[in-house]
């Protein structure tokens, strides 16, 4: 049985290209980028390549890139270490109910220090209100945190409005766009962010290495410290190898974003006609006119997720419910809370997320699949 993988906005498939690029370095170029023999200088020249070659991607100079264990690492970094630079100025933070926990479990932690958040509602296409924000800021707001593109509905947030909102105030603008690096162009200049976050294992590179984007003359306070790596903001020896496959990865992904994208758009509209062939009762979630079409959030009406997804998984085809599973009971996502509410529509919802080496063969069949464990769902009730 071949198995198809629908869940690339969890993580992705190495690309070859990035297997390749990477091998060097764990076999002959295995130096530490701060040594200053051959073997150091070999490393910090693969280093020095790769923030070369991503900076230009996103329209930033080699100096604003700092490289990171990850998004959630880079969130922190930008949250924490951006808020408690500028404790001075206020205490005030903004951001969405929707945003990546990374985003949001560090507020949290910020709120336990004495800072002020406010958590922004979204409508129910997962957007929030430019007024809201406008009515949120206030002269004591020292940072504003929204993810450019939702993990879970493909949502797009108006992340160069808000920047052209903030232009001339004190706060810092962070992004989270570790679901948009890749697949949509991304220049920090133009959506005038000051911070801006991305991990590697969503663009067909390796896990476990990430980078965010710093503005110049912006100060961050470190959250990680050691040895002076990363202009004293991220200390630990970096990971040459993987550094080098994130580099080759969002090359190739940058280069073939327009293919990408069509591939998308087919296999989207693919599977919700198949839906609609089949006759199925389906709710799309999200901004289905201003959202990447890579991620396809569908709510289905009185099933149960994990007995849906259990059944997917038995005919080889991964897909996720963005839920989380604690002790046996699943609860709805918070995304789609905050969409939806507390009702069958959150409790009800599974994403579907194309990518690198899927086919139209394969988004058919999982389509077909989908009826029939339906069927068979609603049969045994």
């Amino acid at each position: 049985m071949e198995r198809i993988y629908l869940d690339h906005a969890a993580t992705s498939p190495l690309h070859p290209e990035v297997v390749e690029a990477m091998l060097p370095y764990f076999t002959e170029k295995f130096g530490n980028p701060s040594s200053i023999h051959s073997f150091g200088r070999e490393a910090r020249a693969a280093l020095d390549e790769a923030r070369v070659k991503i900076a230009s991607v996103i329209g930033a100079s080699y100096n604003e890139i700092i490289f990171t264990g990850g998004g959630t690492e880079a969130d922190n970094l930008a949250i924490i270490g951006g808020a408690k630079k500028n404790r001075h100025k206020g205490n005030h933070i903004i951001t969405a109910v929707t945003e990546h926990h990374g985003v949001l479990h560090a507020c949290k932690e910020l709120e336990k220090e004495g800072y002020e958040v406010t958590y922004l509602k979204v409508a129910e296409n997962g957007k929030i209100s430019i007024g809201d924000l406008k009515d949120a800021l206030r002269e004591d707001t020292i940072l504003v945190s929204l993810m450019t593109v939702n993990n879970e509905t493909g949502t797009i947030q108006p992340i160069k409005e808000v920047g052209n909102i903030l232009k001339g105030h004190q706060a810092l603008f962070h992004t989270d766009a570790v679901q948009a690096a890749g697949k949509c162009p991304l220049n920090v200049d133009d959506l005038n962010v000051d911070l801006m976050a991305c991990s590697a294992h969503k663009f067909n590179g390796p896990n476990g290495t990430g980078f965010l984007y710093i503005r110049k003359g912006t100060e961050l306070v470190p959250i990680s410290f050691g040895g002076e790596q990363e202009r004293k903001r991220r200390a630990g020896t970096e990971n040459t190898a993987g550094i080098t496959g994130m580099k080759a990865a969002l090359e190739t992904a940058s280069m073939n974003m327009e293919a990408r994208t069509a591939s998308a758009v087919q296999f989207r509209k693919l599977m919700l006609d198949v839906f609609d062939e089949e006759k199925i009762n389906y709710k799309v979630n999200g901004d289905a006119e201003e959202g990447l079409p890579h991620v396809l959030n569908v709510s289905f009406p009185e099933v149960n997720v994990e007995q849906f997804l259990m059944n997917m998984d038995l005919e080889g085809i991964a897909v996720s419910s963005g839920s989380a599973c604690t002790a046996g009971s699943v609860d709805p996502s918070h995304v789609l809370i905050g969409m939806h509410g507390v009702n069958d529509r959150s409790r009800s919802a599974v994403r579907f997320s194309f990518g690198y080496g899927n086919t139209a063969e394969q988004v058919e069949r999982a389509a077909k699949t989908v009826s029939r464990i339906l069927g068979r769902i609603k049969a045994i009730k």
